[in-house]
């Protein structure tokens, strides 16, 4: 009795790697430093379905204005693929690895993925951001408090940063926009 449930959950198990390692899904491959649309064209070449997330941006070189399209994801790009044909893509030159967790490459949900291309689609103005999270400190990089740093928190819609002054041992908090944050 103990053999045939132990028989089950084997095939339970096999039938769930069998259907992971054939079944196409979003992965992330990290590159090479400024690799991305180099590896993105070989990735076409090679049929390997991927996408490649790009912003416009305007800089300035000495005497004129020029106009990049940049990796919205620095160090990255997306590939959907069955794991049983990740060599396709970790043989690509500037391809680092495929992001992962517990030794198995990380799923990215469709829904993720989707909803970046439809932004996108829409030409809506998108640029790198850093990722902030709630009770990480930060710093405010422009406006009257330039410099003060505080700890992020979220009330209701906004994004509030906490000051404290230790020696009174008191806060406040402040309502700041996202763009004027950055990561300590």
């Amino acid at each position: 009795m103990i053999m045939s449930s132990i028989s089950e959950l084997s095939d339970r198990e096999t039938a769930h790697f069998t259907m992971a390692f054939e079944e196409p899904r979003w992965h992330v491959a990290h590159t090479c430093a400024n690799h991305e649309k180099r590896v993105s064209h070989q990735l076409l070449q090679r049929s390997v379905e991927h996408f490649l997330p790009l912003y416009d941006s305007v800089r300035l070189w000495k005497d004129r204005r020029v106009s990049l399209q940049l990796p919205l994801f620095p160090g990255y790009v997306f590939v959907r693929l069955a794991l049983r044909d990740r060599l396709k893509v970790l043989q690509v030159h500037g391809v680092a690895r495929l992001i992962s967790f517990n030794g198995q490459p990380a799923v990215l949900p469709d829904g993720e993925i989707e909803s970046l291309r439809t932004s996108l689609r829409a030409q809506l103005r998108a640029e790198p951001h850093p990722y902030l999270t709630v009770g990480r400190r930060v710093r405010i990089k422009s406006g009257p408090l330039v410099g003060v740093e505080g700890i992020l928190v979220r009330k209701k819609s906004t994004l509030r940063v906490v000051l404290s002054i230790d020696l009174i041992m008191r806060s406040a908090s402040v309502e700041v926009d996202a763009s004027d944050l950055e990561r300590i």
